[in-house]
């Protein structure tokens, strides 16, 4: 759940928003921040998104994250990782695989490769989080939330 405020008759009122795919919330805010230069996104925290924040991290992906826990939730802060000699994000594109309506699942044979094995997917198997690369050597299989390259 995440608060948001609205304007009305020149006073704030906050209402609640519910999120019915807390993931591709997660992939919007990077892909939106990175598309817009920001340095820093702020993005509400849970344990899959801390998860995936961590797996992006390790692929070079993004420069630095922060864990904080100043609410009830929490917040994830992603230091977002810039080209030098071009400005653009490194990240190209992020896309959401596995959706509530249709879910996508592996087994280790079927196991996707991202760009030619340039881009990682990111699956949720039940040894926890981790990318296609590490499934396929943990050989299990699982659903595949994300592409990212």
């Amino acid at each position: 759940m995440d608060l948001g405020l609205v304007l009305t008759k020149n006073h704030f009122r906050k209402i609640n928003i519910m999120l019915t795919d807390p993931i591709s919330d997660y992939l919007t805010r990077i892909r939106n921040a990175a598309a817009a230069g920001h340095r820093v996104v702020e993005i509400p925290a849970s344990n899959l998104k801390k998860e995936m924040t961590k797996i992006l991290f390790d692929q070079g992906f993004i420069l630095s994250y922060k864990f904080e826990d100043t609410t009830v939730q929490g917040t994830i802060k992603i230091a977002l990782k810039y080209d030098k000699a071009t400005k653009q994000s490194v990240i190209k594109k992020l896309e959401r695989v596995s959706k509530p309506g249709l879910r996508k699942y592996v087994n280790t044979k079927e196991m996707p490769r991202v760009l030619n094995g340039l881009g990682i997917a990111i699956v949720s198997t039940s040894k926890g989080v981790m990318t296609n690369k590490k499934a396929r050597q943990e050989n299990v299989g699982g659903e595949v939330l994300c592409y990212v390259h």
